[in-house]
């Protein structure tokens, strides 16, 4: 049985202490062998905020790192560095792989990077994107978990999110879930709108296509909570053909991170 922490948008500069710890605890009694981080690693893509992440991740203890640029970790202020260096601060710490990628026996993670320097908030996904992931996809194992990074989401449960969906060039986002599919995705992870959920793709989007669910994750340890949702990450567990995906939610009144829902996602093989 493999474990992937999924957690997303700590925005480093807007932490909260206890939560850091807790989430740190979390980790240690719970052993992932993957961590994923879908973007908005800092606030502001500040040294020291970029710095603060860095000691946190390794604090985690977890060997394998997966680490994607969220539209935070571009300089906002900054307006020379946003225009001449845009991930300056991000490749300082976490390398210049804005889309990295790992495969071991049992799991292949493929990043993609969604942020634009020239938008402020929107992501989005560009032809060449797609096709490069999906043929990384497509080399994968059958017998691999096959989960795509990103930051911005690819599907959304409420009307108000509609206009946070990561924007596409030159194929529509329909299209691009279905390759994504076709190629033998399993799971897309992403963030940004700092709501946890678990939902498959429509079977009228992904047409014959195989079945492909996205995994929402709230703020890891950020103050800027969304709706009374509090602080939440993910754990999926995956061994043989089967999936499954933990939310873990900090409780307040004890400080400590706990399990609030298990769900089993269906795997098409």
């Amino acid at each position: 049985m493999r474990t992937l922490l999924h957690l997303s948008d700590p925005h480093f500069g807007t932490e909260q202490p206890a939560v850091v710890e807790a989430l740190v605890q979390l980790a240690a009694s719970q052993r992932p062998e993957v961590v994923v981080v879908s973007g908005d690693v800092t606030q502001r893509a500040r040294r020291a905020q970029f710095a603060a992440a860095r000691r946190f991740l390794d604090r985690l203890g977890v060997p394998t790192q997966v680490v994607i640029p969220g539209n935070h970790d571009i300089p906002l202020f900054n307006v020379a560095a946003r225009i001449l260096r845009p991930y300056g601060g991000y490749a300082r710490v976490f390398g210049r792989d804005l889309s990295p990628v790992h495969e071991d026996a049992d799991l292949l993670v493929v990043g993609v990077n969604t942020t634009r320097p020239w938008r402020h908030k929107h992501g989005e996904l560009s032809r060449e994107q797609v096709q490069q992931s999906a043929a990384r996809l497509r080399r994968g194992q059958l017998h691999q978990l096959k989960v795509v990074v990103v930051h911005q989401p690819v599907h959304v449960v409420t009307a108000a999110d509609v206009v946070n969906l990561v924007r596409t060039r030159e194929l529509s986002l329909d299209a691009a879930l279905r390759r994504w599919a076709d190629a033998g995705a399993d799971v897309v992870l992403g963030g940004h709108i700092h709501l946890p959920y678990a939902e498959p793709v429509d079977e009228q989007v992904l047409g014959d296509s195989r079945m492909l669910w996205v995994v929402q994750a709230g703020t890891a340890v950020s103050r800027r909570i969304r709706g009374g949702i509090p602080n939440s990450v993910n754990l999926l567990r995956h061994g043989g053909r089967r999936c499954t995906v933990e939310r873990w939610d900090f409780h307040a009144g004890t400080d400590r991170f706990r399990q609030v829902a298990s769900q089993l996602l269906p795997l098409a093989r």
